[in-house]
C-alpha cells in the first residue's frame, strides 16, 4: 500500500518561495512508469495540477505555473519536493502530493499553506 505524506511550513510570506516535501512509503519513487505529482486546491476552487516528476527524474509542469515551479527528488529518502517561487496570496491553498499511474490512485492527506505577511 503506497502512502504519501506532505510536510512543510504552513505560512509563507509574499514574494518568498514555498517549499514542500512529500515522503513516500510502500513503494519506490523510481519504480518504472510511476510518476509523482503536486496538486493544489485554493479555497472555494477546484483542483489544479501543478507538475510531476517521473520515475526517471523527468519533470513536466502546468504551463500557467511553469515559470515559478520546480520539482526535485531525493531517491535516498524516497522523497520528492515542490518549490514555488514569488508566491502571492493567490497561492494560498491545500497542497497535495499524489502518485500518477493512469489516474491519481494514491494521495497524501494534504497540507494547508497560507501566503500572508
Amino acid at each position: 500500500q503506497v502512502q504519501l505524506q506532505e510536510s512543510g511550513p504552513g505560512l509563507v510570506k509574499p514574494s518568498q518561495t514555498l517549499s514542500l516535501t512529500c515522503t513516500v512509503s510502500g513503494g519506490s519513487i523510481t519504480t518504472s512508469y510511476w510518476a509523482w505529482s503536486w496538486i493544489r486546491q485554493p479555497p472555494g476552487k477546484g483542483l489544479e495540477w501543478m507538475g510531476v516528476i517521473a520515475y526517471d527524474g523527468s519533470t513536466y509542469f502546468n504551463p500557467s505555473l511553469k515559470s515559478r515551479t520546480s520539482i526535485s527528488r531525493d531517491t535516498s529518502k524516497n522523497q520528492f519536493s515542490l518549490q514555488l517561487s514569488s508566491v502571492t496570496p493567490e497561492d494560498t491553498a491545500v497542497y497535495y502530493c499524489a502518485r500518477q499511474y493512469g489516474g491519481f490512485g494514491y494521495w497524501g492527506q494534504g497540507t494547508q499553506v497560507t501566503v500572508s505577511s
